[in-house]
């Protein structure tokens, strides 16, 4: 089982940026499909971008594409990264990094670990 912390949230102005970092206690690549998921006021859990075990295929949630960029660190190989840019409000919410053995899921469920979750707020 993989304990994962996140960080880098924090509150930002509409059309910022952020980079959210998720550090693990064993080493993702090889081990752990790796997922964000958002959890925005009065909603569910969605999910927002992943990367499979073995390689770095990644899916993004269609309100991601084009503006967040999910990264691992291949040096040491137990942190992945979300880097989000031209924020807004809509993507207010508690960031959450997720693990499971197997592949990228959308659905919250197939996942076994979760990090506590980082707060990310988008000023208008």
């Amino acid at each position: 089982q993989a304990q994962l912390v996140e960080s880098g949230g924090g509150l930002v102005q509409a059309g910022g940026s952020l980079r959210l970092s998720c550090t693990a206690s064993a080493r993702i690549v090889g081990n752990y499909a790796m997922a964000w998921f958002r959890r925005a006021p009065g909603k569910d859990r969605e999910f927002v971008a992943g990367v499979s075990r073995n390689n770095n295929a990644t899916s993004y949630a269609d309100s991601a594409k084009g503006r967040f960029t999910l990264s691992r660190d291949n040096t040491h190989y137990n942190t992945m990264y979300l880097q989000m840019n031209s924020l807004t409000p809509e993507d207010t919410g508690v960031y959450y990094c997720a693990a499971n053995r197997y592949d990228v899921k959308h659905d919250a469920s197939e996942y076994t670990d979760w990090g506590a979750g980082t707060q990310v707020t988008v000023a208008s």
